[in-house]
């Protein structure tokens, strides 16, 4: 059997050359492995941090406009407690729905037929309505709120359910996704939510 004499074997230069490759691709490959870790734990983050900390929602609907028009989307933010006049996400019939806490727990709710809230007997300054209405409404009034419980309302009144009917009733604090505090779409209207 005779050899090949074409096939001779790599000169210095060109295993050098090869060498050079090799390594090229090897620190090509590290830099997209890490660069793909980095991203997935960004991503991750980003998860968890929205899911537990800071939900973003979008918006269906008109009941709380003004405040809030269909289409917004904004983020909330977890809390342990819930002041009168914050808007509020919460879990509902495996929806989210959002509305303005009106009630605390203990008070007593009032809502005359024009629609006036009179919070322990004092009227209640509502200065984000654009109209009030009584809405449609199937409990007895004054009402007491239940402890551990918000009584919450959209803000265009004559168009949603809230805790005005019995169906939704007062939310436990356990159903609260968290407060709503930044509208970040339409850009147009980025900024606090009030």
């Amino acid at each position: 059997m005779k050899r090949n004499q074409s096939t001779s074997p790599p000169t210095l230069e060109q295993l050098e050359t090869e060498l050079k490759r090799e390594r090229c691709r090897c620190r090509r490959n590290r830099t997209l492995r890490s660069a793909f870790s980095a991203l997935t734990v960004a991503a991750a983050v980003a998860v968890l941090v929205s899911t537990l900390l800071l939900p973003v929602l979008r918006i269906y609907g008109a009941s709380m406009a003004p405040a809030l028009d269909s289409g917004n989307i904004a983020a909330a933010i977890k809390s342990v407690s819930y002041a009168r006049g914050d808007i509020i996400a919460f879990y509902y019939n495996n929806k989210v729905l959002v509305k303005r806490v009106i009630g605390l727990p203990g008070e007593w709710v009032n809502i005359d037929s024009e629609g006036n809230v009179s919070i322990d007997g004092k009227l209640l300054e509502e200065p984000y309505l654009e109209e009030k209405a009584l809405g449609e409404c199937d409990i007895e009034f004054p009402y007491q709120v239940p402890d551990g419980r918000y009584f919450v309302m959209s803000d265009n009144r004559s168009a949603s359910g809230d805790s005005r009917k019995s169906a939704v009733g007062c939310i436990a604090e356990r159903q609260i996704a968290g407060k709503l505090i930044l509208r970040i779409w339409p850009f147009s209207a980025f900024g606090i939510v009030e």
